[in-house]
């Protein structure tokens, strides 16, 4: 096993690391009525990625069974690849069931470029797709997820196998839980399960922060007016954390006005995130939020360092774990996504995350790497606005998610518009937008993300204007 260097791990590519499977298949299943009427696909999915075949509902023959398990239980360390293994292969193809493409691709995202040319071979029969291009695995995905293609039997024991060879520190955040496996992949860097407060100690990870260090506006003098920053107020107090440092850190664990906090940011969907982390039910500890390396639908999972339970980072709830037992949903404080100049000016006392957390790096991902879209599989998106359109994303009173495009949301409110739904008011703030209780002036929680983001994790939600 071959890992990149952290920088190429940081950027989200992988190579060199080769793993090759032994397959003794014989299949025959009873299949399911035509798929596109079975899941009601949508317009926009049958035109971008056609028809998917026929899935079977049966489980695997006693041979592909056992050809499974040799596979991704007994087999996957293996280095050779002959004949017997292209033999297997081609009998995957000729079993005729696409749930294996989602064994398949997972495989692909460790896999070298000619081990990948040859599973997407059988990848590309099971799901009756040609690849344009030679990101087989993305191509894959998006397929499966799009087409809401079934898992096979046993997914998750054969997935969490396969990345805890990779990784070890996943053996306790790969359970079952209410989150759909499938959809998650390796985000190209390790688990930060360095302990609590332990913010410069090395890792070969995203490291997180932990009780920062915070200066005054007037010893901030490295940031540039023009820099983003996101902008969180609790109990009057303000602090700024710019997207330099949250770009390196991508989560903080940090207290602002007296109340804990856990400060996600996602590169990838453009969001950061404030959860409260204190005022918990009994017999809960703090979380302590962390990254851990995976990502859902180009979303980062977080977890909770104390008890691995994971968290639906863009929702706040925890879906695996003691924590989900407990059924714990944090709430959320606004994040304003500003300039520096003008936040400071409209908050002249707010703290602000200091330099040295940067790392002496200075990352700028968006409008870079993710220009042409998002670099990991998402599956279908949502046609109503531009992938990359930032909005402001707010949950109503009724429990109704409503997105309002940033730009046009924030002219409206600069032409002294008044933007009101149910109880939820935005208001400009600090050279950003963010949500009110129109009731009684408090934050319900709303945050900055890219369009593809929000809606495909609030799927239903309203678009502004209506």
């Amino acid at each position: 096993m071959i890992l990149t260097s952290n920088r190429y791990l940081q950027l989200g590519f992988v190579s060199g690391l080769i793993v090759t499977l032994v397959f003794a298949v014989s299949a025959s299943s009873v299949f399911a009525a035509d798929s596109a009427d079975k899941l009601k696909l949508s317009t926009h999915v049958l035109e971008q990625f056609g028809a998917p075949p026929p899935v079977p509902e049966a489980g695997l023959g006693e041979d592909l069974q056992k050809a499974v398990e040799e596979v991704f239980s007994n087999s996957f360390s293996s280095t050779s690849w002959g004949s017997e293994q292209a033999a297997s292969l081609a009998a995957i193809s000729a079993s005729e069931d696409p749930r294996l493409a989602w064994l398949i691709a997972d495989l692909m995202r460790f896999a070298s470029p000619d081990l990948s040319s040859l599973l997407a071979d059988t990848a590309g029969h099971l799901l009756d797709i040609e690849y344009t291009s030679g990101n087989f695995w993305g191509v894959t995905t998006d397929h499966l997820i799009a087409w809401d293609i079934a898992a096979p039997p046993d997914y998750l024991k054969y997935k969490r196998g396969m990345f805890t060879r990779l990784v070890p520190g996943w053996d306790k955040i790969f359970v079952e839980g209410d989150i759909d496996w499938r959809h998650v992949s390796w985000g190209g860097v390790l688990i930060d399960d360095r302990a609590f407060d332990t913010t410069n100690e090395p890792c070969n990870c995203i490291p997180a922060a932990d009780n920062p260090e915070v200066t005054s506006v007037k010893k901030a003098g490295w940031l540039k007016d023009d820099d983003i920053v996101f902008g969180v107020a609790v109990n009057g107090e303000y602090r700024a954390y710019p997207r330099r440092i949250m770009e390196v850190r991508e989560m903080v664990n940090d207290t602002l006005g007296g109340r804990d906090l856990g400060i996600p940011y996602c590169t990838l969907c453009g969001s950061a995130q404030a959860y409260f982390t204190d005022d918990l039910p009994d017999g809960v500890q703090r979380p302590v939020l962390r990254t851990s390396g995976l990502l859902i639908r180009s979303n980062k999972v977080m977890y909770d360092l104390n008890t691995n339970s994971v968290f639906d980072t863009f929702r706040g709830h925890a879906v695996t774990g003691p924590l989900a037992e407990k059924n714990l949903k944090l709430k959320q404080a606004s994040v304003v996504t500003t300039d520096w100049g003008t936040w400071k000016r409209d908050h002249p006392n707010t703290t602000v995350l200091a330099e040295s957390l940067a790392l002496g790096r200075d990352f700028d991902f968006r409008n870079n790497r993710d220009a042409s879209g998002p670099i990991f599989p998402v599956g279908d998106i949502d046609p109503r606005l531009p992938v990359h359109e930032d909005v402001i994303g707010v949950i109503t009173g009724s429990g109704a998610s409503v997105a309002f495009p940033r730009n046009q949301a924030y002219i409206a409110l600069r032409g002294g518009k008044k933007l009101v739904v149910e109880n939820i008011q935005l208001v400009l703030d600090g050279g950003g937008i963010r949500a009110i209780d129109a009731s009684n002036g408090t934050d319900p929680g709303s945050h900055q993300a890219f369009w593809f983001a929000w809606s495909q994790f609030y799927p239903e939600t309203r678009l502004w204007p209506f």
